[in-house]
């Protein structure tokens, strides 16, 4: 059995993918399981990274889950570990982000934990335990508007503050300019006060690489995915991993392609209408149609496309369009029909030779993945920060998946993953 050192979890499946692209930078080997593994662990790379789809969950059942993960990530060796939530902090004032942390520092007999969403080359960073989204605090961001987790309020130590139970405390970007000892020197005040949950200011990767350096020997980090970047290099040099680590892999895929984008983000209706401009293929699917009419028009179109020209199917539209479905349909309603839809047409794509699936949207990733029967992936080529190419296989076929977060990636990202693979 190869030993894992680092043991990481996500609340969605697009974060886990964000994750996993980040870590595999290093060059060292990455798995992301779907799910909780339901075998004991065997074969397990450096990283392992458990994907949930726990955001929006209960916040009983997202505590359940993230324990669980635990508890086969310390099985499979894993001697440091970290929870990752979305660079935009999504959660409501009862959780999961706070509750799942303090269940998994329970378990961990740790005293403190810090929180740090920033991911400056994505636009996210954090002042004075403010996160802003470009220029614009995340309150004033296209977030505020999100149809499950809207964000109304920018200050980190105000949202967390709510979700757990023991006091919440700040760590401002003056203090990480300083380096990682003040910064260690910070967080050891902040527990002798008996504050265990620190937001921690960050606005360039200079200032990640620095809190990674402090807070290394942490056994619990929490944040988006671009603070845990600089942790293998810090492990090579701490002698937890090996120089002769397991590397990635590339493989050779076939060229038909499928398009799924289930987001509405303002960046994915970007993305969505510059790779319509490009001439492909497209269908959009509107939930009101879609609830009377079935999933037949789709499907019927779908077995018309020919595959090697990415056809593209969306339901990405804009804010009002998506409230005017959930009023007359219900929220979960009007979600859970695009994901069946989108989880259906990826399924029947699949099954006419599509061997690279492009999915965007956090719901639409898991639906897919699930309707796909997978449970492990392996990271490739990186897309776009935060966004890999992974393998995986799929009722014995071997799939490239990419799985994109709303906000990720550029305008070009469609067409920018398709070139990314082919000279992989």
């Amino acid at each position: 059995m190869t030993g894992t050192i680092l043991g990481c979890i996500a609340d969605d499946f697009t974060g886990a993918t964000d994750l996993a692209g980040l870590l595999a930078r290093s060059g060292v080997k990455v798995s992301l399981r779907i799910g909780i593994p339901d075998q004991p662990p065997t074969q397990t790379s450096p990283f392992e990274v458990i994907a949930l789809k726990s955001r929006t969950a209960p916040v009983a059942d997202a505590v359940a889950e993230a324990r669980a993960a635990l508890a086969w990530l310390r099985k499979a060796g894993a001697q440091r570990f970290f929870w990752k939530y979305c660079s935009t902090f999504d959660s409501t004032a009862e959780g999961n982000i706070g509750p799942v942390a303090e269940a998994l520092m329970a378990d961990l007999d740790a005293d403190q934990t810090i929180y740090c969403p920033a991911f400056p080359e994505n636009g996210r960073s954090i002042f004075m335990g403010n996160l802003f989204v470009g220029q614009q605090p995340l309150s004033e961001s296209p977030m505020k508007d999100h149809p499950l987790t809207p964000m109304r309020d920018s200050n980190l130590v105000r949202l967390l503050a709510p979700q757990v139970t023991k006091p919440v405390g700040l760590i401002d970007r003056m203090t990480v300019a300083m380096g990682a000892v003040a910064l260690r020197s910070s967080l050891d005040a902040h527990r002798s006060d008996g504050t265990a949950h620190i937001v921690v200011d960050a606005v360039a990767n200079a200032d990640l690489e620095t809190i990674a350096a402090a807070c290394r020997d942490m056994p619990l980090m929490t944040g988006g995915s671009a603070v845990a970047m600089p942790l293998p290099a810090l492990y090579l040099a701490d002698g937890l991993l090996a120089a002769n680590a397991q590397k990635q892999v590339s493989r050779i895929i076939g060229p038909e392609t499928i398009v799924l984008s289930g987001s509405c983000s303002e960046m994915t209706n970007a993305q969505v209408a510059n790779y319509r401009a490009t001439g492909a293929p497209s269908y959009q699917l509107d939930p009101l149609v879609l609830n009377k009419t079935g999933e037949g028009p789709v499907l019927d179109w779908l077995a018309g496309q020919d595959l090697t020209k990415a056809p593209l199917i969306y339901a990405t539209v804009d804010p009002a369009s998506v409230k005017a479905a959930q009023m007359k349909l219900g929220v979960a309603a009007a979600g859970e029909l695009i994901e069946r839809t989108l989880a259906a047409c990826a399924v029947t794509a699949r099954n006419a030779g599509a061997r690279r699936i492009i999915v965007a949207g956090g719901e639409t990733s898991g639906a897919v993945t699930k309707a796909l029967e997978i449970s492990q992936l392996d990271i490739a080529a990186e897309i776009a920060p935060g966004v890999p190419w992974t393998y995986c296989t799929s009722a014995g076929h071997e799939i490239a998946l990419a799985l994109k977060s709303g906000n990720f990636g550029k305008p070009s990202f469609f067409a920018d993953a398709l070139t990314t693979l082919a000279n992989t």
